[in-house]
């Protein structure tokens, strides 16, 4: 059976198998979906000891996260043993028969003999004899089909999930180059926030009388920090190297990556709030447009 490996996975996919058994057949059914851990929905007929709890067992040790439903249907096939006679049926068959001449007789009327093929054709003497079952040997069949079915589920997941990792990691360069842009967007808007700050300066001047040189330097410096994005802009740079980090690595990275998402969002309006500047709020706004189609990827990884 597979098992959780280097690959990202996909929360969601599908499998389905078949098997048979004499005269049982079944059908498996397993489906997955993103969900925030692993939750395990089994539909098993009634009748097989042990059998849901093997299920249970197996998709627990070999699935991280999802929500997992496994429907098994199973049918028996009724024409499938051999014809025998049912003795108490031929038995009250031929009683009425040997009634029916006994009757004929008294009365004067004298009739055929029956042949066999007479006598089986009255209903219920001849019958399908069902084969009797081994239901543990039924078990051991169905538990055996079960390593098969997590192996093309789990394929399946890996698949779906190299398909997100392409894309995320396409998302992930988008950001780079966003991000980039900002820099260069926040270098190209210096001497604007240079000008807002000397005409800022010269308004308080113009306005009060009695300067307190050091309370507008402070003023001053306060409104420099609340306009530099260099800080936003490194967390940026250091989420994309993170995000690519976890995609690159042994096991699940969905959790983490989530919250990544989160934390990448959160740089991004920081810096729409400090842009001060068109084209670095375009910036922004383009960032965020992308961190969301990321993250909408990133909630359906394992």
């Amino acid at each position: 059976m597979q098992q959780v490996g280097p690959m990202t996975h996909s929360m969601t996919a599908f499998a389905s198998r078949i098997g048979t058994f004499g005269s049982v057949s079944w059908h498996w059914e397993m489906r997955g979906v993103n969900a925030r851990g692993l939750d395990v929905r089994l539909r098993m007929p009634d009748g097989i000891d042990g059998l849901e709890a093997y299920v249970r067992s197996a998709v627990t040790a070999a699935l991280g996260r999802g929500s997992v439903t496994v429907n098994l249907r199973i049918n028996r096939d009724e024409t499938a043993g051999a014809l025998a006679v049912d003795e108490a049926q031929l038995d009250r068959v031929l009683k009425a028969l040997d009634h029916v001449q006994e009757r004929g007789f008294a009365m004067g009327v004298t009739l055929g003999q029956p042949t066999a093929a007479d006598v089986l054709a009255q209903r219920g003497v001849l019958v399908t004899a069902q084969p009797e079952e081994d239901s543990a040997a039924i078990a051991a069949a169905l538990e055996a089909d079960v390593a098969p079915l997590l192996d093309a589920f789990v394929g399946m997941r890996a698949t779906e999930g190299a398909a997100l990792q392409s894309v995320i990691s396409d998302q992930l360069d988008q950001i780079a180059v966003l991000t980039n842009a900002a820099a260069q967007a926040a270098a190209d808007r210096a001497p604007q926030v240079r000008d807002n700050l000397t005409a800022a300066m010269h308004r308080v001047l113009d306005d009060i009388a009695d300067v307190d040189e050091s309370r507008i330097a402070q003023e001053l410096a306060v409104l420099a920090v609340k306009s530099d994005v260099t800080e936003e802009i490194d967390r940026l740079g250091a989420h994309v190297a993170a995000a690519r980090a976890l995609l690159a690595a042994d096991g699940p990275a969905g959790r983490k990556l989530d919250f990544l998402a989160q934390e990448f969002n959160r740089e991004a309006n920081t810096l729409c709030a400090k842009a001060q500047a068109a084209p670095l709020t375009a910036i922004g706004l383009d960032l965020k447009a992308v961190i969301d189609q990321m993250r909408e990827q990133i909630q359906n990884l394992e």
